[in-house]
């Protein structure tokens, strides 16, 4: 193996450049991994098109992309689970192991977590990675590393669905049908929810929900998605309402579409997120409102969903883009928002 990798470096938003780094030394409870598949996710676009994401602001030059897999090609001599040629996905949060949230399970809270390709840390978009065993998920015998890499927006979609406590009887709304929209329909209805109803701007997402099962779908440019969600449930509204969207617009709908007794689950943020909310109709209907960081404990239950065949996470994917071509890539998702739903790169390539 030689000693040089290539790495996609950020340097500033909008620019992207190739350039050449060590391949990194791995520490003793560390595999190197060498990347072959890494998912083009929503954060991504938003550090290369804006710079930041809230308070997570780039200052200096990043290496983007946080959802991946790929093959394992050397192991620390205190590894003990994976070995050389294994394929595994990698969850892209480290966390300290030692606050309360990590010692209660919660690690997604944790307040000194380094997640890949989140300011000031380097991520996914390289060749070769150096990674710690325990946050490494070996993937099962015909599963491939495109279906590893999308195990992080399955894993908000699974999150999602576990906030919402939904279960088998339940109807639901998910507004939005981007990558993380779609993977909290295909959780809800692994979940054995057959009533779940979907909302966008965009006809290809839509499509693509009508293709995964969704009962019906509204394109909220064209219908009022409130209205047509009440007359599919004779004005009461559904039990669960999970926006993914992250618009102020779809945050202020969700007490609207939610039956009396329902919960609503917020997943997307809204670039300004502080705007007006009707808790009063929130607290006459005694809805209870929950909220989605990341995922926690989920890695290996989706796993397990994927291989099995439970779900088709590929259904996700409409582009592919070479390594190489990874500007390109960028590019194109944000100025074609209604041409893909899902850009993943080949690190092959």
């Amino acid at each position: 193996m030689m000693d040089k990798m290539k790495v996609a470096l950020m340097p500033e938003p909008g620019k992207m450049e190739i350039i050449e780094r060590d391949i990194p030394e791995i520490k003793d409870n560390e595999v190197l991994v060498k990347i072959e598949h890494v998912g083009l996710c929503g954060s991504d676009l938003h550090y290369y098109e804006h710079g930041r994401i809230g308070d997570f602001i780039v200052k200096d030059p990043i290496v983007l992309g946080h959802e991946s897999a790929g093959r394992v090609v050397k192991a620390g001599k205190n590894t003990e689970k994976l070995e050389v040629g294994d394929y595994i996905t990698l969850e892209p949060g480290i966390p300290c192991g030692i606050c309360e949230f990590c010692k209660t399970g919660r690690y997604n809270l944790c307040p000194d977590v380094e997640f890949l390709a989140t300011p000031p840390y380097d991520g996914a978009f390289a060749e070769y990675l150096a990674y710690p065993e325990n946050m490494c998920f070996k993937l099962p015998e015909g599963m491939d590393t495109v279906e590893g890499a999308l195990i992080e927006p399955l894993s908000v979609g699974f999150h999602a669905a576990n906030q919402a406590d939904a279960k088998i009887g339940d109807t639901a709304v998910v507004l939005g049908a981007g990558c993380i929209g779609l993977a909290t329909l295909m959780a809800l209805m692994a979940r054995g929810i057959k009533e779940v109803y979907m909302a966008d701007l965009i006809d290809l997402r839509l499509n693509k929900a009508r293709e995964i099962g969704a009962t019906e779908v509204f394109n909220a440019k064209k219908v009022n998605a409130v209205e047509e969600v009440m007359k599919m449930t004779d004005g009461q509204g559904v039990d669960l309402v999970i926006d993914t969207a992250g618009s102020k617009i779809t945050a202020q709908q969700t007490v609207e579409l939610v039956k009396r007794g329902g919960k609503i689950v917020l997943v997307g943020m809204a670039a300004d997120p502080v705007f007006k909310f009707d808790f009063g109709k929130l607290q006459a209907k005694e809805v209870l409102i929950n909220t989605v960081f990341r995922y926690r404990n989920i890695y290996p239950s989706a796993i397990k969903a994927v291989g099995s065949d439970l779900i088709d996470i590929k259904q996700i994917v409409t582009d592919t883009f070479g390594f190489l071509e990874i500007k390109e890539a960028f590019d194109y998702n944000i100025e074609n928002k209604d041409k893909t739903v899902k850009i993943v790169i080949d690190m092959n390539e």
